[in-house]
């Protein structure tokens, strides 16, 4: 992925995206984990565990869209103002290969922010025996949300 970058509206996006990914139980649940976070680029990573697993013992397609979406919305949101709360309006997935690895790189990035929506794209990366392979990709459409009862940021 090769987005221009982007500056951030609040200085202090990093700790805020920070903060609100240590809220988020379903990233906990899975044991994926903030690897970096720039201005519009967010990398989550997650190793592979057995409960996360489809049949044939790869990553279940679900996992990797949960850990994806997050990195998308998490890119999204280091360049939303401060007060703003980001939610995903929409995503689709690409699955290139079976999920196969050790380790499992997610990263989001935006490719053209706005006041109220955001376009981002992802990448999954699958690290096995120390090669990496590209196993799915995603593209997000995500809204920065104010004022909105229950959503905070």
């Amino acid at each position: 992925m090769t987005s221009p970058r982007f500056e951030p509206q609040d200085p202090d996006f990093a700790a805020r995206v920070r903060a609100s990914f240590q809220r988020q139980e379903a990233m906990n649940t899975i044991g994926a984990t903030l690897a970096s976070v720039e201005a519009g680029r967010v990398t989550i990573e997650l190793a592979w565990a057995k409960a996360l697993t489809q049949q044939h013992g790869f990553l279940h397609a679900g996992m990797v869209a949960t850990a994806l979406d997050s990195a998308c919305g998490y890119a999204a949101f280091s360049l939303m103002p401060v007060g703003a709360a980001v939610l995903t309006i929409e995503y689709k997935i690409n699955l290139l290969a079976p999920a196969k690895g050790q380790r499992f790189r997610m990263v989001g990035e935006v490719l053209k922010p706005g006041r109220t929506i955001t376009v981002a794209e992802g990448q999954a990366w699958a690290i096995d025996d120390g090669r990496e392979k590209l196993v799915a990709t995603m593209n997000a459409t995500l809204m920065a949300v104010t004022g909105r009862d229950g959503v905070h940021h």
